[in-house]
């Protein structure tokens, strides 16, 4: 083999995890040059000019089986090449069942489905297993393998399921350079069955390139149509210096003890409050008549961007909703500001459930000029002024980004200084003063089964089913938003609580759940910090008993572990190949729950330019919920939260949070509320309605109801 570098490329088949194995491929080969398409982005005619210059293929897991055209793509193809052609391969989970199957093995279903499991697997030391013990490793699949007798796929390795019983978990071709595991090698709980084994290939595929390629030279570039070089940054803004600053903050802060955050919310007419940490930092927007407000919906080709009783659209022919943002916020890059403070000012608002469907192709219809919430897509507004206060230091800083502003902040500094100290009354919903609808028991106990049909079948390893509820308040029983506000605050208090006022939205949210949050360069570091798993706080619910029902259980631990294993993937995308993760289903609690938590930790390289563009929900999970839920969700399971004018951010989860349109405000108002849960092939169903309640009761208190 020659001293350039080698060219591997690696074959997603739109798993939700394909960027874990980019990055585990990367660490055993970290000479490397990644190159990633597609199972369908190519046909075997348009790879075959290209193939025989790299020096190994990695045939990626994903959804269905392999036995459907459209699942597997060109991956059938690869195993059947000319030996001019051939390059060694090797195959993760569908990547094995195709290799099986082009080889006369035959598809099962696992009478047990084993979807985020660690399982003991047993091995004849050969190969890609040369050099190991039995390895732990995670398993992601309902369908398997048999191999045809005498053919020409040989077992390396298996699995003795008390409930399967002999699983097929590795393989060989026995005279082409192809080899296969069924398991997920790059899963943060899968042991020395990862990096060392694709050690092994790597060092099996050298020898087999110098044995049968003679002359093989590995070329300095690959040009492939329809593919990228992971990991790969943002080229969006190459006209733009990185960190280059525009603009500068000013500020003063203040110390002021014992002031509540609901006190200067209210003196400054109650215009946005919500937390970066836990009982940290509170943010809220200063907004005035030139406060720009940004609405946009995903099936129109314009931003409307409302400015006091001004309105404009701004055409996105050319380019889309993403790159008119972060060109808007780029334009207006600020620094000085104190390094401890996480905003100074910049965009805040929410993104829908929708918002990202526009990066995955999945359609959503609509009629032109409504949706079917009639909550805008893209909900955001450009904050000058601001003030965050550092709730367990009593220190108030008081910022602005419009030049020659001083005047603002002082005099805003000497009236936040002088403002009432101590707690804030909260307003009480008296029971009965709302009614409330609740998503039906028997269709949410169907749509479960329906989604572990597609669990079953291999079309996904976790669906997030959700459930709308509707709240009426009678005219004669409604409050201001703010007081609805303040007595949703009281009966669920969270980390990431929030009042936005956007028109035409009201959004009110006790979310317990960090979506993402990034630090500002150079030295950036990105947090994913997913909740999966939760029990209703009671008097018996002790710590002890909580860990033992969350930690303790099969069942939430699967669900956990997908997730991290998911949110390593997009954290991969994002920032390349430096993820950790720091916390592993670590039990915490809340005002009304106990929740399952972990940490997922990325250093940033490069602006987070594109994001939210590229971490999207997974396409085939999202078309099926479409069919399954038949509704639109809106803001709900979408994210809210800031982009910094100086860089860095904090997005939240939009969970058990409430949702009003201002055409609901003239008579009876009208809220509701989405709430559900992960089925996963262990879900049961009343247990899964029992969660779903848990999450809903937080909210309704709010109404003067419970569930």
């Amino acid at each position: 083999m020659a001293d350039t570098k080698p060219h591997v490329l690696l074959v997603d088949s739109y798993c939700s995890f394909a960027y874990n194995l980019a990055a585990l491929i990367k660490k055993a080969i970290p000479e490397s040059i990644l190159h990633v398409i597609k199972n369908d982005s190519h046909t075997i005619k348009d790879l075959l000019p290209v193939l025989s210059k790299f020096s190994a293929i990695v045939v990626g897991p994903g959804p269905g089986s392999p036995d459907i055209p459209t699942d597997i793509g060109v991956v059938c193809d690869l195993w059947k090449v000319a030996k001019e052609d051939m390059v060694p391969i090797f195959g993760v989970c569908l990547g094995q069942q195709s290799l099986g199957v082009e080889h006369g093995g035959k598809i099962h279903r696992l009478q047990t489905v084993k979807h985020g499991q660690v399982s003991v697997v047993h091995h004849n030391g050969q190969e890609v297993f040369a050099g190991l013990p039995d390895i732990k490793v995670v398993r992601y699949h309902s369908l398997y393998i048999t191999l045809k007798e005498g053919g020409d796929i040989e077992e390396l390795a298996w699995s003795d399921d008390e409930d399967n019983g002999h699983i097929c978990m590795g393989v060989r071709h026995t005279s082409k350079p192809f080899w296969a595991v069924q398991y997920h090698p790059e899963s943060v709980l899968t042991d020395e069955g990862g990096l060392r084994i694709f050690q092994n290939f790597w060092k099996l595929a050298k020898d087999w390139n110098a044995a049968n390629r003679p002359g093989f030279r590995s070329p300095t570039t690959i040009e492939l149509a329809d593919s990228h070089i992971w990991p790969r940054t943002s080229q969006r803004f190459s006209t733009h210096a990185v960190n280059k600053s525009l603009g500068k903050v000013s500020y003063t802060s203040v110390h002021v003890p014992d002031l509540n955050i609901l006190t200067i919310a209210e003196f400054l007419g109650a215009s946005d409050d919500s937390k970066r940490f836990p009982g940290q930092f509170s943010m809220l927007g200063c907004l005035n008549d030139s406060s720009p407000h940004f609405t946009h919906f995903v099936h129109e080709n314009y931003v409307e961007v409302t400015t006091g009783s001004s309105k404009e659209q701004h055409d996105l022919t050319g380019k889309d909703i993403w790159t008119y943002l972060d060109e808007y916020r780029e334009a207006r890059k600020v620094e000085g500001g104190d390094s401890t403070v996480p905003f100074w000012g910049g965009f805040a608002g929410y993104l829908t459930y929708e918002a990202g469907f526009g990066g995955l192709g999945v359609d959503v219809p609509r009629k032109e000029g409504h949706n079917a919430t009639n909550h805008p897509d893209f909900s955001l507004v450009w904050v000058d002024r601001s003030i965050v206060v550092d709730v367990n230091n009593n220190q108030v800083w008081i910022q602005s980004l419009l030049p020659n502003d001083d005047a603002w902040i002082q005099e805003t500094a000497k009236q936040v200084a002088v403002l009432p100290k101590g707690p804030v009354e909260a307003p009480v919903a008296p029971e009965g003063s709302a009614t409330v609808k609740f998503p039906s028991h028997d269709k949410y106990v169907k749509d479960i089964d329906r989604c572990k049909s597609y669990l079953f079948s291999g079309d996904s390893y976790e669906l997030c089913l959700t459930g709308l509820t509707h709240i009426t308040v009678s005219k004669e029983n409604a409050v201001s938003t703010w007081d609805r506000y303040k007595i949703l605050r009281n009966a669920n208090a969270a980390p990431h609580a929030g009042y936005l006022r956007l028109h035409p939205t009201t959004f009110l949210s006790s979310s317990p759940e960090r979506f993402l949050s990034y630090s500002r360069s150079p030295g950036a570091v990105c947090q994913l910090r997913p909740i999966k798993g939760t029990v209703r706080k009671l008097p018996h619910i002790t710590r002890e008993v909580a860990e033992k029902m969350l930690a303790g259980s099969r069942k939430e631990i699967a669900e956990n572990l997908m997730i991290v294993d998911l949110i390593r993937h997009d954290l991969h995308n994002a920032v390349g190949e430096h993820v950790d993760v720091s916390k592993f289903c670590g039990v915490e609690e809340y005002k009304t729950v106990w929740q399952l938590v972990s940490l997922g930790l990325g250093g940033l390289e490069a602006q987070l330019a594109t994001w939210f563009h590229d971490r999207c929900p997974k396409k085939r999970s999202v078309e099926l919920l479409q069919n399954i839920e038949g509704f639109e969700r809106g803001p709900y399971s979408g994210v809210f939260g800031y982009w910094c004018a100086g860089g860095g951010g904090d997005w939240s989860v939009t969970i058990r949070s409430v949702f009003l349109h201002d055409s609901k405000r003239n008579g009876d108002e009208e809220w509701y509320i989405g709430a559900g849960g992960a089925i996963t092939a262990l879900s049961e169903p009343e247990a899964e309605w029992e969660e779903t309640n848990v999450k809903l009761n937080g909210v309704v208190l709010g109404f003067g109801a419970s569930c």
